[in-house]
């Protein structure tokens, strides 16, 4: 296959702890070229979380003309599919933009795994131990008190084999025994306390079917995927840097095989967001969202949904850093990434979101203007389109006011406003409902005024989008919001449910009204309407003529402004 270098257009580009080890690495002449992986487990879809890993292990492939694998842990049958795994492929594509990689799978190595099992135990250093899991733990004590040595640590070498085969050709029940390894029961780190390599199993895999009736643990397997694959640099979230003297020693009673260096870094923690799989997979079974790709879901199926680029998430998770320190990063900060993408490459467009009528009384009924609008100030190269103006328009019930706060400068009685590439009005007076609503405004337009020019060369301070009502296309827009109302879950008081913090505002359905173009988008057409957010026409539910709209992000930018 083609090394990243020669496919992928973007690379890692700030320096880390992480690129200053491989720097010193290529220096000294201990590699040549370098080699990572990204080893998802296929026991749910992707998050914004993986996207960091993503981002760093094909970004750092990238910058030095290596490789990068996308390696499954497919380790545990019982929680793991074949959809799983054919989203991850499809997710990972997506996310780093093209589809030159290896597609690896640790049941590949189950053979290797089992006769390396088989050498620790042949070396004394493995043994069967028929004691639960409840006991296991009780005898493995605590950071601060040394454990208490299996009663079967000892058993005799050849006792081990032939338990280990009958684990193997399925002989024993679920439960009945593990292969422990064999190192240090007094060990500060608890995971040497003789760590369990296999549990029995007998689940179909989704891949070596009924093969197998054993299956390694991931400490056990992770190590010698890496091995295998020549990976130089096996790059883990911090939660993995108290296992790495296990992955060290795995190795270690090996000497002939290769030994990847094992570097950890800090995890992706983002406020009102929950990337835990298991729960992520809760809430999808519960209803509570309509599935892995709702849009209000972290899932990169979600994020796409929802109209975030790749791009976009690759400069969010690099510069979220590459350290050895654990933290929570602002929501505010993703929403910064894809709005100044956005900002630079989409179209705008006339939407209202709460429309009211505003009758222009003094404006021939009959007549039709196209009013010139840019499809993009930031870029001119995109031209200007024409959008129809009519007697009757619709304009967001907030641009008007008959008792104006202060600093109101849209449409009252006594302002005049420009409509967006057409007329200044005046409002003349409120046709309201018998409840006292409005119903409609009626205004007075200047002739002279077409396209914000004027004889007299007079100005006003507020502009408005509006839509011809004669033209106008209703839409479907959905609102999305954050899905939790607290700003960390993991902080919640002991014994809070994080069911709790659902937001039940988390997306509201309306109908508004859209200028014509905007009923021929297909799904993932990206607009701006205009005064209000970046939406996307939705990838599953729109239909021809029928797009549905998912707010992607509003115009406003805190985040920005705050940093």
């Amino acid at each position: 296959m083609s090394k990243l270098s020669e496919t992928q257009t973007w690379k890692l580009t700030t320096d880390n702890f992480i690129t200053d080890i491989i720097d010193q690495d290529l220096a000294s002449g201990k590699h040549k070229d370098i080699v990572t992986r990204f080893p998802p487990e296929p026991n749910g879809y992707l998050h914004i979380g993986h996207a960091k890993s993503i981002t760093l292990n094909f970004g750092i492939a990238a910058r030095y003309g290596g490789k990068c694998n996308l390696r499954f842990d497919d380790t545990n049958p019982s929680k793991e599919e074949d959809e799983y795994v054919q989203g991850i492929v499809e997710d990972v594509k997506w996310l780093v933009g093209h589809d030159q990689f290896d597609v690896l799978f640790a049941s590949d190595y189950f053979d290797a795994m089992h006769e390396y099992a088989q050498g620790l135990i042949k070396a004394g250093k493995a043994f069967v131990d028929e004691c639960s899991f409840e006991e296991m733990n009780k005898m493995r004590g605590a950071p601060t008190s040394p454990g208490v040595p299996s009663p079967y640590r000892d058993r005799p070498l050849s006792e081990n084999l032939d338990l280990f085969e009958k684990m193997t050709r399925g002989d024993l029940p679920e439960g009945s025994c593990v292969l422990r390894a064999k190192i240090d029961m007094s060990s500060p780190n608890v995971y040497l306390r003789d760590p369990v390599l296999y549990r029995i199993k007998k689940s179909e895999h989704h891949r070596t079917g009924s093969k197998w009736n054993i299956y390694p643990m991931y400490d056990f397997a992770h190590g010698w995927e890496d091995s295998i694959e020549k990976i130089t640099h096996s790059l883990c979230s911090l939660e993995f840097e108290n296992h790495r003297p296990l992955y060290d020693w795995f190795l270690d009673q090996f000497p002939a095989a290769y030994h990847p260096r094992q570097i950890e870094f800090n995890k992706l923690a983002i406020s009102y967001t929950m990337l835990s799989k298991r729960n992520l997979l809760e809430m999808v079974k519960a209803g509570k969202v309509s599935g892995w790709d709702d849009p209000r879901m972290p899932t990169l199926r979600g994020l796409r949904r929802r109209g975030y680029t790749p791009s976009s998430l690759r400069r969010f998770a690099e510069a979220t850093g590459y350290t050895k320190t654990d933290g929570r990063v602002d929501l505010l900060m993703l929403e910064f990434y894809i709005r100044e993408e956005l900002n630079k490459t989409v179209r705008r467009v006339m939407a209202v979101m709460d429309p009211i009528k505003l009758v222009i009384t003094n404006y021939p009924e009959d007549k039709i203007e196209w009013a010139e609008v840019d499809n993009n100030p930031e870029a001119p190269e995109t031209g200007k389109r024409k959008v129809p103006f009519t007697r009757e328009i619709f304009i967001e019930v907030d641009d008007f006011s008959e008792t104006p706060p202060k600093g109101y400068f849209r449409l009252t009685m006594e302002n005049e406003v420009r409509l967006k590439g057409g007329y200044f009005i005046r409002a003349s007076e409120v046709v309201k409902n018998p409840d006292g609503s409005i119903k409609e405004i009626l205004c007075t337009y200047d002739p002279e005024s077409w396209g914000g020019e004027t004889p007299d060369g007079r100005k006003v301070k507020g502009t408005i989008h509006w839509v011809s009502a004669a033209h106008a296309v209703p839409l479907e827009a959905r609102l999305y919001d954050k899905l939790f109302t607290v700003e960390s879950l993991a902080d919640l008081p002991e014994g809070e449910d994080w069911r709790n913090y659902i937001n039940p505002d988390s997306n509201v359905v309306k109908t508004i009204m859209g200028e014509p173009c905007l009923a021929d988008a297909q799904g993932g057409d990206v607009f701006q309407f205009m005064r209000q957010a970046y939406f996307v026409a939705d990838l599953k539910d729109s239909k021809p003529g029928k797009p549905v709209f998912n707010r992607t992000v509003a115009l406003k930018d805190s985040w920005g402004k705050k940093n």
